[in-house]
Protein backbone atom coordinates (compact mmCIF):
# COMPACT_ATOMS: atom_id res chain seq x y z
CA UNK A 1 0.00 0.00 0.00
CA UNK A 2 1.46 3.29 -0.85
CA UNK A 3 2.38 6.12 1.65
CA UNK A 4 -0.62 8.32 0.04
CA UNK A 5 -3.31 6.37 1.27
CA UNK A 6 -1.94 5.63 4.49
CA UNK A 7 -3.91 6.81 7.12
CA UNK A 8 -2.15 9.87 9.33
CA UNK A 9 -1.10 9.37 12.36
CA UNK A 10 -3.20 11.53 15.12
CA UNK A 11 0.60 12.28 16.63
CA UNK A 12 1.54 14.02 13.05
CA UNK A 13 -1.68 16.05 12.92
CA UNK A 14 -1.38 18.19 16.14
CA UNK A 15 2.02 18.48 14.90
CA UNK A 16 1.21 20.20 11.86
CA UNK A 17 -1.64 21.82 13.48
CA UNK A 18 0.47 24.09 15.83
CA UNK A 19 2.85 25.24 12.93
CA UNK A 20 0.10 28.13 11.81
CA UNK A 21 -0.10 28.84 15.35
CA UNK A 22 3.34 29.35 15.58
CA UNK A 23 3.52 31.62 12.80
CA UNK A 24 0.33 33.39 13.76
CA UNK A 25 2.20 34.02 17.09
CA UNK A 26 5.08 34.81 15.45
CA UNK A 27 3.16 37.80 13.45
CA UNK A 28 1.30 38.42 16.81
CA UNK A 29 4.76 39.32 18.63
CA UNK A 30 5.99 41.26 15.65
CA UNK A 31 8.33 38.94 14.49
CA UNK A 32 9.12 38.50 10.54
CA UNK A 33 6.40 41.95 10.38
CA UNK A 34 7.26 45.19 8.99
CA UNK A 35 7.89 47.28 11.93
CA UNK A 36 5.15 50.74 11.68
CA UNK A 37 6.58 53.78 10.93
CA UNK A 38 7.46 55.41 14.45
CA UNK A 39 6.12 58.52 15.11
CA UNK A 40 8.73 61.54 15.76
CA UNK A 41 9.52 62.49 19.40
CA UNK A 42 8.37 66.01 20.34
CA UNK A 43 10.78 67.60 21.58
CA UNK A 44 10.15 69.94 24.93
CA UNK A 45 11.05 73.62 25.34
CA UNK A 46 13.64 74.69 27.03
CA UNK A 47 13.85 75.62 30.71
CA UNK A 48 15.35 78.89 29.67
CA UNK A 49 12.78 79.28 26.79
CA UNK A 50 10.24 78.90 29.46
CA UNK A 51 11.69 81.37 31.60
CA UNK A 52 12.13 83.79 29.56
CA UNK A 53 8.25 83.23 28.79
CA UNK A 54 7.57 83.53 32.32
CA UNK A 55 9.30 86.74 32.64
CA UNK A 56 7.62 88.62 29.99
CA UNK A 57 4.43 87.84 30.96
CA UNK A 58 5.33 89.19 34.77
CA UNK A 59 6.53 92.11 32.99
CA UNK A 60 3.15 92.41 31.09
CA UNK A 61 1.19 91.68 34.05
CA UNK A 62 3.33 94.58 36.00
CA UNK A 63 2.49 97.03 33.08
CA UNK A 64 -1.51 96.31 33.24
CA UNK A 65 -1.36 96.48 36.77
CA UNK A 66 0.33 99.78 36.69
CA UNK A 67 -1.97 100.83 33.74
CA UNK A 68 -4.92 100.43 36.16
CA UNK A 69 -3.52 102.38 39.18
CA UNK A 70 -2.96 104.89 36.67
CA UNK A 71 -6.64 104.71 35.76
CA UNK A 72 -7.89 104.24 39.14
CA UNK A 73 -6.36 107.37 40.44
CA UNK A 74 -7.31 109.47 37.60
CA UNK A 75 -11.09 108.18 38.34
CA UNK A 76 -10.66 109.70 41.95
CA UNK A 77 -9.49 112.56 40.32
CA UNK A 78 -12.79 113.31 38.65
CA UNK A 79 -14.92 111.97 40.88
CA UNK A 80 -12.84 114.81 43.59
CA UNK A 81 -12.85 117.19 40.83
CA UNK A 82 -16.91 116.68 40.39
CA UNK A 83 -17.49 116.63 44.26
CA UNK A 84 -15.71 120.41 44.11
CA UNK A 85 -17.64 121.97 41.25
CA UNK A 86 -21.33 120.73 42.82
CA UNK A 87 -20.26 122.28 45.95
CA UNK A 88 -19.34 125.73 44.26
CA UNK A 89 -22.31 125.34 42.52
CA UNK A 90 -24.29 125.03 45.28
CA UNK A 91 -22.40 127.98 47.20
CA UNK A 92 -21.85 130.52 44.24
CA UNK A 93 -24.93 129.60 41.77
CA UNK A 94 -26.71 132.67 43.15
CA UNK A 95 -23.48 134.98 42.59
CA UNK A 96 -24.98 136.01 39.02
CA UNK A 97 -28.54 136.44 40.58
CA UNK A 98 -26.83 138.51 42.77
CA UNK A 99 -24.80 140.88 40.79
CA UNK A 100 -27.87 141.58 39.09
CA UNK A 101 -30.04 142.71 42.10
CA UNK A 102 -27.11 144.91 43.72
CA UNK A 103 -27.93 148.11 41.13
CA UNK A 104 -31.77 147.56 42.15
CA UNK A 105 -30.68 147.81 46.14
CA UNK A 106 -28.42 150.86 45.18
CA UNK A 107 -31.30 152.71 43.30
CA UNK A 108 -33.71 152.11 46.11
CA UNK A 109 -31.56 153.40 48.82
CA UNK A 110 -30.36 156.50 46.69
CA UNK A 111 -34.24 157.08 46.06
CA UNK A 112 -34.58 156.94 49.99
CA UNK A 113 -31.65 159.56 50.54
CA UNK A 114 -33.53 162.34 48.31
CA UNK A 115 -35.31 164.33 50.54
CA UNK A 116 -38.33 166.39 49.84
CA UNK A 117 -39.16 164.83 46.07
CA UNK A 118 -42.20 165.61 44.49
CA UNK A 119 -44.91 162.90 43.85
CA UNK A 120 -43.85 162.57 40.16
CA UNK A 121 -39.91 162.41 40.67
CA UNK A 122 -40.46 159.30 43.37
CA UNK A 123 -42.64 157.89 40.96
CA UNK A 124 -40.14 158.56 38.12
CA UNK A 125 -37.56 156.98 40.66
CA UNK A 126 -39.51 154.06 41.41
CA UNK A 127 -40.30 152.97 37.41
CA UNK A 128 -36.67 153.27 36.85
CA UNK A 129 -35.78 150.71 39.79
CA UNK A 130 -38.22 148.05 38.38
CA UNK A 131 -36.76 148.31 34.78
CA UNK A 132 -33.31 147.26 36.78
CA UNK A 133 -35.36 145.03 38.69
CA UNK A 134 -36.83 143.16 35.59
CA UNK A 135 -33.54 143.20 33.42
CA UNK A 136 -32.39 141.64 36.15
CA UNK A 137 -34.95 138.94 35.87
CA UNK A 138 -34.63 138.29 32.71
CA UNK A 139 -30.68 138.35 32.50
CA UNK A 140 -31.37 135.37 34.98
CA UNK A 141 -34.17 133.51 33.08
CA UNK A 142 -36.62 134.84 35.52
CA UNK A 143 -40.29 135.01 33.60
CA UNK A 144 -43.78 135.97 34.93
CA UNK A 145 -46.62 134.01 34.55
CA UNK A 146 -49.19 136.04 34.08
CA UNK A 147 -52.66 134.90 32.78
CA UNK A 148 -54.79 136.84 31.38
CA UNK A 149 -58.76 136.83 31.51
CA UNK A 150 -59.77 133.90 29.27
CA UNK A 151 -56.87 131.92 29.03
CA UNK A 152 -57.09 128.56 29.14
CA UNK A 153 -56.16 127.27 32.72
CA UNK A 154 -52.86 125.20 32.75
CA UNK A 155 -52.31 123.26 36.13
CA UNK A 156 -48.48 122.97 35.20
CA UNK A 157 -48.02 127.03 35.95
CA UNK A 158 -51.37 128.15 37.52
CA UNK A 159 -53.05 127.25 40.56
CA UNK A 160 -57.10 127.86 40.83
CA UNK A 161 -58.13 129.62 44.67
CA UNK A 162 -61.64 129.25 43.48
CA UNK A 163 -64.39 128.27 40.83
CA UNK A 164 -67.02 131.14 40.36
CA UNK A 165 -69.88 131.28 37.69
CA UNK A 166 -69.04 133.17 34.62
CA UNK A 167 -70.01 133.85 31.13
CA UNK A 168 -66.30 132.35 29.92
CA UNK A 169 -66.16 128.82 29.18
CA UNK A 170 -65.52 126.76 32.31
CA UNK A 171 -62.04 125.89 32.54
CA UNK A 172 -60.98 129.61 31.16
CA UNK A 173 -59.14 132.08 33.62
CA UNK A 174 -61.66 134.58 35.25
CA UNK A 175 -59.17 136.72 36.94
CA UNK A 176 -55.34 136.72 38.09
CA UNK A 177 -54.86 137.21 41.53
CA UNK A 178 -51.31 137.32 41.62
CA UNK A 179 -48.26 136.62 39.30
CA UNK A 180 -46.40 133.46 39.07
CA UNK A 181 -42.66 133.38 37.85
CA UNK A 182 -40.46 130.65 36.62
CA UNK A 183 -37.11 130.06 36.45
CA UNK A 184 -34.97 128.42 33.31
CA UNK A 185 -38.54 126.63 32.96
CA UNK A 186 -39.18 125.39 36.28
CA UNK A 187 -42.16 126.73 37.56
CA UNK A 188 -40.86 128.91 40.88
CA UNK A 189 -44.19 130.19 42.15
CA UNK A 190 -47.82 129.52 40.40
CA UNK A 191 -49.98 132.11 39.44
CA UNK A 192 -52.48 132.14 41.65
CA UNK A 193 -56.65 132.55 39.73
CA UNK A 194 -59.91 132.52 39.32
CA UNK A 195 -61.63 129.91 37.12
CA UNK A 196 -65.04 129.79 35.34
CA UNK A 197 -67.09 126.98 36.45
CA UNK A 198 -69.17 127.62 33.63
CA UNK A 199 -72.45 129.90 33.14
CA UNK A 200 -74.43 130.54 35.94
CA UNK A 201 -77.93 128.39 36.10
CA UNK A 202 -81.11 130.46 35.39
Amino acid sequence: MSKQNEPLDPKDEKQNSRVPEAADEGVANGEGATAPDEEPVVELESAESLAAKLEQAQAQVSEYYEELLRAKAEVENIRRRAQEDVAKARKFGIESFAESLVPVKDSLEAALSLKDQTPDAWQSGVEATLKQLVGAFERNQLKEVAPAEGDKFDPNVHQAISSVPSDLPEGEVVQMLQKGYTIADRVLRPALVAVSSGKPSQ
